[in-house]
């Protein structure tokens, strides 16, 4: 009877593999069991336009540990696993925001390369000896003909060393040396005993980070260490491994609080020697998060697309806790170890975290999150809480415990906002309320432009308050900070503000509701009627001359004024007022959207294009944040087939590919860009950002015939939410009707309350647009 089992299942198995081949090669629909969802995950996404924190192979969600190979690792960009680039120089633990540290190698030792390991250590290795799933890295070295395999639970990575035999085997521990956004200095390690080593290094400050970070590690090998060798001039280490027939284990456990934190860290989640059950559970967690959204239709390639796009949108935002719930504060004048509250059972009741900028946030993870992983939602508003306990002000981009002041603004605001209007947070809401608002008046968050640690200036939160409008430029003078561009920072201080208003509605705050509201109307003072854009103003009030809305930074942050016009996510009908009608605003984003699509509507493949001459006078780009919100405009406009063949002509040429020259086009922000994809792609929008009462999504032109999301039943009442478009096809991305749960829908949006209730929404698709 087993053995008839045994070869029932081996059968399933190789059906399964071949319906797969067949699809792959047909490019028509293909269907895994749901456990398989990280199998279709594509790694190797857009890596020849890498970033230190782009790319986290064998990492767990959110996971404190981002272990991979760096092929690059003098800069932040194209730093971390660059695809195009053919030699290992380490695997590295921390790939994070400003973040990065302990590199390890390992080598074997002959009496060629004994003498000079220490500078000459870098392996080739060809991308044919490579597996990479969520959760599990492996390649062989070819220097050393060593198999190296790797993964991880949230805070310990775990290494697996193939040697060859009779190969003299070391393992080289590069702690003094730059790796991507920071220099690691001040590296030791110790021999403990003969099985285990322990260490500390310090990730030195940037212009980004302005604190030293210390990082505790505590290593275990199941191989004897011989003997532990220091080189003098760089200070790094190797220790050298006894004979054994075994592969070489080794755990390594962080912490950013203490030597005795890393070693519980590995105590409670690694506490076995059981590799390729590590890899396994690995593999478990990601199909359970991928599994949230289960989609039908599309092609393989598509499919394949969309679970790398989410994928991407879970492995950025980082843990720094620890197991036990201490974190590194280093919001104060001294460093200081922060505890998280404890639950009745001593858990800690949330993780700290580290995070990029939320800037751009309200169009992406603020409705994913928020309705697929609500838990992280709520998670990271305690996290943001916590900030604002230890230094006085919510966080808009925190890295090692302190804050950075990253991009502009409160964008913080719209994140948190949201997760209260979804009731995902439901507590303390009056004290919330007061950080939010600190971070709106003066010698708060959003009076910072980027990276201004030591003043207010930047920011023009006086201006702004004052006279409505940020100026371009400021008047102090560009010594400090940067992104100082006046008509951008107005924009979103005005929506800021508006999201912020509909908090104090919320709490009954009636003076309060009534002052933000009339700042969220700031964005009228910076729209020149004359010329049909948004235009600087310099201090005196007077239109910035000699004005070319394509001019790429130019009183705008990372975008121009054409692409930034659109930015007034709170007001579209407002907006459409200014420019003469919705008519004519609807001509005028299509026609910016026609001469978009000659350019797949992005400025290049990578972030640094946008610089590019030509690139740079895009209208439309979906390759940064300020203008990828663009699409779903026509639907407030009263134009929703304009959204429905945009959204699906912008997916279908920017965000379709998968190769490791395609994917995001080099600013994939920590998953946001991934988010947005996802967005696009099963049709759910929310323009404000989610943040209003009751909040709305917009609908859009599902890519796939079906979608169903899990609902988290902790925060919702429905099982799952359906997503049906019959008749979908290339061609056929117009709306024809709309039901849900057997009734009509006339509006092409639909409430927070009935998505999260559960039920089924049937979208009659048509290759023809609705009159």
């Amino acid at each position: 009877m087993r053995l008839n089992k045994i070869l029932k299942i081996r059968t399933l198995g190789i059906s399964f593999f071949l319906i797969f081949l067949v699809a792959c090669k047909t490019g028509k629909t293909a269907f895994l069991p749901n456990n398989q969802l990280a199998d279709k995950v594509y790694p190797l996404l857009d890596t020849e336009n890498s970033r230190w924190f782009f790319f986290s192979s064998a990492s767990r969600p959110f996971g404190m540990v981002n272990l991979n190979p760096d092929t690059g690792i003098k800069s932040d960009w194209g730093g971390g696993y660059v695809y195009n680039i053919d030699t290992i120089k380490g695997f590295s633990h921390i790939h994070e925001w400003q973040m990065s540290g302990l590199s390890v190698m390992p080598v074997t030792i002959s009496d060629g390369n004994k003498a000079t390991i220490f500078k000459d250590f870098y392996s080739k290795f060809s991308h044919g000896t490579e597996k990479i799933t969520p959760g599990y890295h492996s390649l062989l070295l070819d220097r050393y003909q060593i198999n190296t395999e790797l993964t991880s639970t949230k805070r310990i990575g775990f290494h697996r060393y193939s040697f060859p035999e009779k190969a003299q085997k070391a393992i080289l521990f590069n702690l003094n040396t730059i790796l991507g956004p920071c220099e690691n200095t001040n590296g030791t390690l110790q021999k403990n005993n003969d099985y285990e080593l322990s260490g500390t290094f310090e990730m030195s400050p940037n212009f980004r980070r302005p604190k030293p970070l210390k990082v505790y590690f505590k290593i275990k090998l199941n191989t004897s260490i011989t003997s532990i060798e220091k080189d003098v001039v760089t200070g790094n280490y190797l220790i050298h491994l006894g004979k054994s027939d075994a592969k070489v284990l080794m755990k390594v456990g962080i912490s950013y609080t203490s030597l005795e934190n890393a070693i519980n860290n590995i105590q409670q989640e690694l506490p076995h020697w059981d590799f390729d059950k590590v890899v396994a559970e690995s593999k478990t967690e990601w199909n359970n998060l991928l599994g949230r959204i289960q989609i039908e239709g599309g092609t393989e390639t598509d499919q394949r697309r969309f679970y790398t796009d989410l994928w991407h949108a879970l492995q950025g935002r980082k843990i720094i806790s620890d197991a036990n719930g201490a974190y590194p504060d280093n919001t104060g004048d001294k460093f200081r170890i922060g505890q998280i509250p404890l639950d009745e059972k001593g858990k800690p009741k949330f993780n700290q975290y580290n995070s990029d900028s939320f800037w751009g946030a309200q169009w992406t993870i603020n409705t994913l999150w928020g309705l697929v992983y609500p838990e992280m939602m709520e998670e990271f508003t305690h996290s943001l809480m916590q900030y604002y306990k230890d230094g006085g002000l919510i966080p808009r981009g925190p890295a090692g415990g302190n804050y950075t002041f990253v991009m502009t603004g409160a964008s913080s605001t719209p994140f948190i906002v949201s997760a209260i209007q979804k009731g995902l947070v439901k507590e303390d809401l009056e004290s919330i309320y007061i950080a939010l608002k600190k971070n709106h008046m003066l010698n708060g968050i959003m009076g910072k432009a980027g990276y201004e640690h030591t003043t207010n200036l930047g920011g023009g939160l006086k201006y702004y308050m004052e006279n409505g409008f940020v100026p371009y430029p400021i008047p102090e003078g560009n010594k400090f900070g940067s992104h100082q561009d006046g008509a951008s920072q107005t924009l979103e201080y005005a929506y800021q503000d508006w999201t912020l208003a509909q908090l104090a509605k919320k709490l009954n705050h009636q003076e309060d509701y009534n002052y933000f509201m009339l700042r969220s109307n700031n964005y009228q003072n910076v729209f020149d009627k004359s010329i049909g854009w948004m235009r600087p103003k310099n201090v005196d009030g007077k239109w910035f001359e000699n004005f070319d809305p394509y001019q790429y930074e130019n009183g705008f942050i990372e975008s121009n004024g054409a692409q930034s016009t659109w930015f007034v996510p709170h007001d579209i009908e407002g907006l459409a007022a200014l420019m003469g009608g919705k008519e004519k605003a609807v001509s005028k984003l299509n026609t910016q959207f026609e001469i978009a699509k000659k350019q797949k509507f992005t400025s290049g493949i990578s972030h640094d294009a946008e610089l590019h001459p030509e690139y740079s006078r895009i209208p439309i780009n979906f390759g940064n944040q300020p203008s990828i919100q663009t699409s779903f405009i026509f639907n407030l406009l009263g134009r929703p087939d304009l959204t429905q063949y945009w959204t699906r002509n912008v997916v279908k040429e920017t965000f379709s590919g998968l190769a490791p020259n395609t994917g995001y086009n080099g600013d994939e922000d920590q998953g946001l860009m991934g988010s947005l994809n996802v967005l696009l792609k099963i049709g759910l929008f929310q323009m404000n950002g989610g943040t209003e009462e009751n909040p709305q999504y917009q609908i859009g032109s599902p890519l796939f015939n079906k979608v169903t999301i899990q609902l988290n039943q902790k925060y919702y009442q429905g099982k799952n939410f359906v997503i049906k478009a019959n008749n979908n096809s290339p061609e056929s991305v117009y709306i024809d009707t709309i039901n849900f749960n057997k009734k009509p829908v006339s509006k092409f949006s639909i409430s927070q309350e009935e998505i999260t209730n559960g039920g089924e929404l049937i979208l009659e698709m048509t290759d023809k647009p609705k009159q």
